[in-house]
């Protein structure tokens, strides 16, 4: 895990969006709003730090035909720090009630 992770609210609202069950990359870009271009390398960079894990489903897909999905969620390391996020940023906690 790296040293040091600047973790910003983009980050948190990523983080806070896959505890409500939205886990799979598109759902968090239409729940939250941010472009693919900051979603997918902000769950690169959360996953390299141990705070989202990840899992590939290629179940579903086979019967569409469509390309496996891959889903997160949080580590106790990440609800951990998403704990840390909601005091540095009110305004996410309340969004997330």
């Amino acid at each position: 895990m790296p040293d040091r992770l600047n973790l910003t609210y983009t980050s948190g609202l990523i983080l806070q969006t896959i505890t409500q069950g939205l886990s799979y990359g598109f759902d968090i870009i239409d729940h939250t709003g941010l472009s693919s271009g900051t979603v997918y390398p902000a769950l690169r960079r959360l996953e390299a730090a141990g705070l989202v894990a990840s899992l590939w489903d290629r179940k579903g897909t086979e019967k569409s035909g469509g390309p496996p999905r891959k889903y997160y969620q949080l580590t106790p390391s990440g609800q951990d720090r998403l704990r840390i996020l909601y005091d540095r940023f009110p305004l996410l906690e309340r969004t997330a009630q």
